[in-house]
């Protein structure tokens, strides 16, 4: 597997992982990141940290956030003198809380900070989160944005 399937597959479980509500695993992820907002302001880092981050914001239904992550047009910058790569890409969330009512909630953009293992697989170093357009978001957040 080349450095961009790497990435893109690092990106697709954590919008696996944060679809389950496998919190844990989402910090898994990020054992040795951080994650930011837009103005570089850290949120949480280190495993225990992000999952206990994500699991304070989330609502979940059923054990479940009910969502769909989709992360799109990734770009990928040259990797630095250490392996690091600089990922941009645009998401969006969908939800489906009640039958037949599927809805857009929540479209923005990640930068993320990605280094590689020994293994081949790829690990977060920071995620940076922009905000773009929002729903409803009170099925799916325990706050207002």
């Amino acid at each position: 597997m080349d450095a961009g399937e790497g990435v893109r597959a690092l990106l697709a479980r954590y919008g696996e992982r944060m679809d389950a509500g496998d919190f844990d695993g989402v910090g898994a992820l990020f054992a040795d990141g951080c994650l930011r907002d837009e103005h570089g302001a850290e949120l949480a880092r280190g495993s225990e940290a992000v999952a206990r981050f994500y699991r304070s914001i989330t609502r979940l239904h059923d054990g479940s956030p009910r969502t769909t992550h989709l992360v799109l047009g990734t770009w990928l910058a040259d990797p630095d003198a250490d392996g690091v790569i600089t990922a941009r890409s645009s998401y969006l969330v969908l939800q489906a809380v009640d039958p037949g009512a599927l809805v857009p909630m929540i479209t923005g953009s990640y930068v993320d900070r990605v280094a590689p293992e020994a293994d081949g697989a790829w690990r977060f170093l920071e995620r940076r989160f922009h905000v773009a357009l929002t729903g409803d978001l009170n099925r799916h957040l325990t706050f207002e944005l």
